[in-house]
């Protein structure tokens, strides 16, 4: 059996929007039927412009995830954990759900939130929004390269993909979200060569400083996992810039994927505490995290049909609606022959 999977990985894209939303009580249903029909929605508004590869993944957090579902919850997914280093912090942030809308145009993804919140509206609370875009060659608004060591292809299926050891929900993923927001003053008061140290990369070549000249506390020091083995752990990060000038705010919205949030929770701890414990990473004296979500991004298959539903809440058909699923009048969902 072919197992339908979430588009987690594709190319850059050059515009996002991040919804984390909270499902108000009494809202199950309505939620989980949105989920059901997200995939509809996101073919309906990207039929429009099928050149400009919209798409949507959705992730669902630990605290939703028992009203949403009978099934037992994948085996890694618990709330995000707060840190508290001597100096930084990174504070754990409230999350149901998470809707990453991607595409080269903006307001693709503009759209395809407008429906998805027009499905939802009064059956949830908007936690946090942000319209990212990717700057100049791929770079952040401190001026380097984001994204360098994503792996590709093989590499990059095996890092954020669930296998064996969590059978019932593989193909899934984890995902970790995390707003920071950037003192642009301050960073631009340094030296280039400065930044460079602080990053771990010249920032014209994106080429990453030899060990010799490579700081232990660099951003790319502290975000490199190597087990014991020897083996590199890798993430698949999709980070968009965002800002709005008029009110000064400027920062980088970090989402991670991964197959297991061990390794993202490793990336942070390194960064916040360090190790040894002090050593934070640099970054953070010029980036301030203000959110921090983790979620379980399950098969595309799952949010359309989940067995089982929870029995006392299995959501009424839409008037017109085939009892076989297939397409009727108002509704969104592919057929199942």
């Amino acid at each position: 059996m072919v197992v339908l999977i979430q588009e987690v990985l594709r190319e850059p894209a050059k515009a996002a929007v991040f919804l984390v939303l909270a499902v108000r009580p009494g809202s199950e249903d309505t939620a989980r039927a949105l989920l059901e029909d997200v995939a509809g929605l996101t073919r309906a508004v990207g039929f429009r412009a099928p050149n400009d590869q919209l798409s949507c993944v959705v992730g669902i957090g630990a605290s939703a995830w028992s009203r949403l579902y009978r099934a037992p919850a994948p085996r890694e997914l618990h709330p995000f954990r707060a840190l508290s280093g001597a100096k930084h912090s990174a504070p754990a942030t409230h999350g149901d759900l998470l809707f990453h809308f991607r595409a080269r145009r903006l307001d693709l993804c503009f759209e395809l939130a407008r429906q998805v919140m027009a499905r939802l509206a009064g059956h949830v609370k908007v936690l946090d929004e942000v319209q990212g875009f990717k700057y100049f060659d791929e770079r952040d608004l401190l001026g380097f390269v984001d994204g360098t060591e994503n792996p590709t292809g093989a590499k990059a299926v095996a890092a954020i993909t669930v296998g064996d050891e969590d059978p019932a929900y593989a193909g899934g993923s984890y995902v970790v979200v995390q707003k920071y927001l950037h003192d642009l003053d301050a960073w631009q008061a340094l030296p280039i060569a400065e930044q460079e140290r602080v990053i771990g990369r010249e920032k014209i070549s994106d080429i990453e400083l030899s060990d010799a000249d490579q700081p232990a506390n660099s951003h790319v020091a502290a975000t490199t996992i190597v087990d014991p083995d020897g083996t590199e752990r890798q993430i698949v990060r999709e980070n968009m810039a965002f800002g709005s000038p008029g009110a000064a705010e400027f920062g980088t919205y970090f989402i991670g994927y991964a197959a297991t949030p061990d390794v993202i929770e490793r990336m942070l701890h390194r960064m916040f505490v360090g190790e040894p414990p002090g050593n934070h990473d640099r970054i953070l004296d010029f980036s301030t995290a203000v959110t921090g979500s983790l979620f379980f991004v399950p098969t595309a298959e799952f949010l359309e049909d989940p067995s089982p539903a929870p029995a006392a809440t299995t959501p009424a058909r839409t008037a017109g609606n085939p009892a076989d699923g297939s397409l009727g009048i108002g509704s969104l969902r592919r057929s199942r022959t």
